[in-house]
């Protein structure tokens, strides 16, 4: 008999590991679950991706792409609360694939979210080195330039700026004030060492145990959330209604640069900003009452942080021009513009984002190993990922080896090439969600659903066609390195994954 592809994991099975599976420590409840969701949504996007999306591609209509990505990701967490109500095991899509669309689907969802929070911690850690260098050069604690930034990168010392990659567009603004940029200081970088040392220290963390993690977490979110308040409530006072007109630029004559298609762009582009609301669900084997707490999390956290980003997109494009934001950090270029008064804000602006940014380097560090743990609980992976530490009760071989990568990846690689390939798997495993929804209502209506989607089968549908929407905004060498990816998945998994595979031999 030929080897199934589309082979499923019963509810049954499914079940019998919930009942049986005893390694992992059941210590969140409803609020570490919702700040574990919002400590890996609000980072990178907010204090970095709107205001570089609102000056590249949508001006103040930055709002709408957030509220499409937003609907999104709303229908996409509708779909996932579902399931982690019916499957509470660690595993996220992939193990809600496994039981709806077979096993080969759940390798491609596996395989395919590790772009997700691998490549995510990296990218996000590279942030995380920027506002620590600027930081710390505040007061007065230089971190050498080749030190800080990714393997191979040239970068000039511009007067009044400091050390900058030097690229065409930076030699052009140069060249207008009368600066040839090959004339200034420069140097090539060896290794980007604080997103190395992030990463290492979390790592460290998340061995050591789910429940100091965690607590970790909520402090950060604490002072990221009350922070951007802050600067919600004091900026809105500093609007100016001009900057808001047009609301929508007009197009450039080029797809993507303004207009509508700038502001499907920017949704794509700022979707990296939505990523992680789905790590609560890795955390299922975790979490004190899953069926109940599940949706609680995702959907809580997803809610809190849309409004808060719709928020600082208003307020932020309404203080200053949004030509003016295509910074590493817009939201001190906006405390900025507030005055001199509030300038003691700027600081506060910057350390709560390297607590924004700290939180959502852990929870995706703490996503991942649980993906590898479930993949090699089903024999898809070799059995030393599944390893449990007999004293912590965490994954720790995954999450050392995610660790490692993780490090590399940060320490020699550009935030640009790292972020790329972040939105377009995330978009691809939430159609996939979305789908499976419809699936399982069709071949198994009878099943308990303690939280059930509204409107099956229309919000999951919508929800698979906004995802595969923005994902054909991306850019085609997006597409590219997705392609070559999962090759690469497909390798592993027919010379190894399809010869171990655990599920036949359960069933029989």
């Amino acid at each position: 008999m030929g080897y199934n592809l589309l082979q499923k994991k019963s509810m049954d099975v499914l079940m019998h590991e919930v009942t049986t599976e005893k390694s992992l420590k059941r210590v969140l409840g409803p609020g570490g679950l919702t700040t574990l969701g919002i400590g890996a949504i609000i980072g990178a996007g907010i204090f970095v991706l709107t205001g570089q999306a609102a000056a590249q591609y949508a001006g103040p209509a930055i709002v709408i792409s957030f509220i499409i990505s937003g609907m999104a990701c709303a229908f996409a967490g509708l779909c996932y609360a579902e399931f982690a109500s019916m499957i509470p095991i660690a595993g996220s899509a992939y193990t809600y694939s496994y039981a709806t669309l077979g096993e080969f689907f759940a390798w491609i969802i596996g395989w395919d979210l590790i772009l997700e929070y691998l490549f995510a911690a990296s990218t996000v850690s590279v942030g995380w080195s920027g506002y620590v260098v600027s930081f710390l050069k505040d007061f007065g604690i230089n971190i050498p330039a080749y030190l800080s930034s990714a393997t191979g990168t040239v970068l000039a010392d511009v007067p009044g700026i400091g050390w900058k990659e030097m690229t065409s567009q930076l030699s052009s603004e140069l060249l207008t004030k009368g600066i040839n940029i090959q004339s200034l200081p420069h140097v090539t970088a060896i290794l980007n060492l604080p997103a190395m040392f992030i990463v290492a220290m979390i790592t460290i963390l998340l061995v050591i145990g789910i429940k100091e993690s965690a607590g970790f977490n909520s402090v950060m979110v604490v002072i990221k959330v009350t922070v951007i308040i802050v600067f919600i409530a004091i900026g809105y006072m500093f609007i100016n209604q001009a900057n808001w007109t047009p609301f929508i630029p007009p197009n450039t004559g080029e797809w993507g640069h303004f207009g509508w298609s700038g502001i499907l762009r920017a949704a794509g582009v700022i979707f990296f900003a939505y990523i992680g609301f789905d790590a609560v669900s890795t955390a299922a084997q975790e979490a004190k009452n899953p069926q109940k707490d599940m949706p609680i999390g995702i959907l809580g956290s997803l809610t809190i942080s849309t409004i808060l980003y719709i928020l600082v997109a208003l307020v932020l494009t309404g203080i200053v021009s949004y030509t003016a934001l295509n910074v590493s950090d817009p939201v001190a270029v906006g405390v900025n513009a507030m005055g001199e008064k509030l300038i003691w804000l700027r600081p506060i602006i910057k350390l709560a984002a390297i607590a924004g940014l700290s939180s959502v380097i852990l929870v995706m560090l703490m996503g991942q190993p649980r993906i590898f743990y479930s993949m090699a609980k089903d024999g898809l992976l070799p059995s030393v990922f599944s390893k449990v530490h007999p004293k912590f009760q965490t994954p720790y071989f995954s999450t050392i080896i995610t660790g490692i990568v993780a490090m590399i990846l940060a320490g020699i690689l550009p935030i640009s090439i790292l972020g790329e390939m972040v939105s377009i798997g995330t978009l691809l495993a939430f159609a996939i969600v979305c789908i499976s929804i419809i699936v399982l209502r069709k071949t198994s209506p009878d099943l308990k659903r303690p939280f059930r989607t509204p409107l099956v089968p229309w919000i999951p549908a919508l929800g698979a066609f906004v995802c595969l929407a923005q994902m054909l905004a991306l850019p085609w060498d997006t597409w590219l390195r997705l392609i070559v990816w999962m090759a690469i998945g497909f390798i592993i998994y027919f010379t190894y994954g399809r010869y171990h595979s655990k599920i036949a031999n359960f069933t029989k």
